[in-house]
């Protein structure tokens, strides 16, 4: 595989250190692996692999890739989607499974398919035909005419097929992510990208125990280029990532805003203060009855100042709990998923 890490040469003249830093050499067309993650996508995955491998056809032509392979984790999936996979893959050997042993989730399938790639290039992305494979070979252009790109995303213009809702909820969760995440999380920018085989290596060395794959790509660095399309609407089936559901807000809170950003336990410090302060007006306007001689308002007061407070810590609880709950799953050093078997991998048959 291609050692992409920069050279440096360092030169000894009249006693001093001159570092000079080269460019990294240019890429050349990749062995570029597919990564896919899903669950119970029998309606697709036949149209899918097609328009991958036409794809794939396509860009050998172009000289823009020497060869690949589409692995698809099956995220413990219930229907026929495995029968599927294994009946396309003859007279073609060009697909691997990993199959895991339960339900895990999307980044936790897309970080195993990231570990057994062998490509040069890994490109990831959803199965239900949303993000078109057609545009991989955009994608490797751009990542083929700039040496120093090392991640290529795909920035969606329009997004058809998905409630104005969902969109406006979207881009406000960008908006605090954006506002308060400790590094700028590239807006319309989802989970269809190119990584180099060193974004993928170091994005290999995260343990977080709720990856946010967004995130981390965003902190690995590098030069990050993008290519603009229009996502379309399902081929077939229903979303299973509800945008309200129970595993988009837990994907939001506990792997976003948690790991990449402390606001909101300086939020909760600021509440704790404007909590303090208003008690401070209530006590001063306490003395001040007293001493006037005025009868205190009673259980007005007491209410208010019961009900703002308690409101207050409830809040400041929740935020230290996400905290706290985050710190205590890394703790067990559980690992992220558990593969029940693979297929079509070298030397790697379970």
């Amino acid at each position: 595989m291609q050692d992409k890490l920069e050279k440096i040469i360092i030169l000894r003249t009249t006693g001093k250190i001159n570092t000079m830093l080269l460019m990294p050499p240019a890429h050349t067309p990749p062995f570029l692996s597919i990564v896919f993650s899903f669950r119970n996508e029998e309606d697709v995955l036949v149209e899918l692999i097609r328009r991958a491998r036409a794809a794939m056809q396509a860009s050998r032509h172009k000289s823009l890739v020497k060869g690949h392979e589409l692995i698809f984790v099956n995220d413990a999936s219930n229907d026929n989607s495995l029968a599927i996979l294994l009946d396309q893959d003859k007279g073609h050997n060009d697909i691997r499974v990993i199959n895991m042993s339960r339900t895990f989730g999307v980044a936790p399938c897309v970080m195993a398919g990231l570990a057994h790639a062998q490509g040069d290039a890994v490109v990831y992305m959803d199965a239900d035909l949303q993000d078109p494979p057609e545009l991989i070979g955009a994608m490797l252009e751009n990542y083929l005419n700039d040496p120093q790109v090392d991640v290529v995303h795909t920035l969606r213009l329009n997004r058809k097929g998905e409630p104005a809702f969902k969109l406006f909820l979207t881009k406000i969760g960008y908006l605090v992510l954006n506002r308060y995440s400790s590094v700028p999380i590239p807006q319309e920018a989802g989970d269809f990208k190119l990584l180099s085989r060193r974004a993928v290596d170091y994005i290999l060395k995260f343990k977080e125990n709720k990856p946010f794959l967004r995130g981390i790509i965003a902190w690995v660095g590098f030069k990050q280029n993008f290519v603009p399309y229009t996502r379309e609407a399902r081929f077939a089936g229903k979303s299973k990532f509800f945008i309200l559901g129970r595993k988009a807000l837990s994907n939001f809170l506990n792997a976003a805003v948690v790991n990449f950003s402390s606001v909101p336990l300086q939020i909760a410090v600021y509440c704790g203060l404007c909590a303090i302060f208003v008690d401070m007006v209530f006590i001063a306007h306490a003395l001040y009855q007293k001493i006037s001689g005025h009868a205190l308002p009673g259980w007005t007061a007491l209410m208010i100042v019961i009900l703002s407070m308690g409101g207050v810590q409830l809040f400041c609880l929740g935020m230290i709990g996400l905290y706290l709950n985050s710190v205590h799953e890394q703790t067990k050093m559980r690992p992220n998923y558990i593969i029940s078997s693979l297929y079509g991998f070298p030397n790697q048959n379970t």
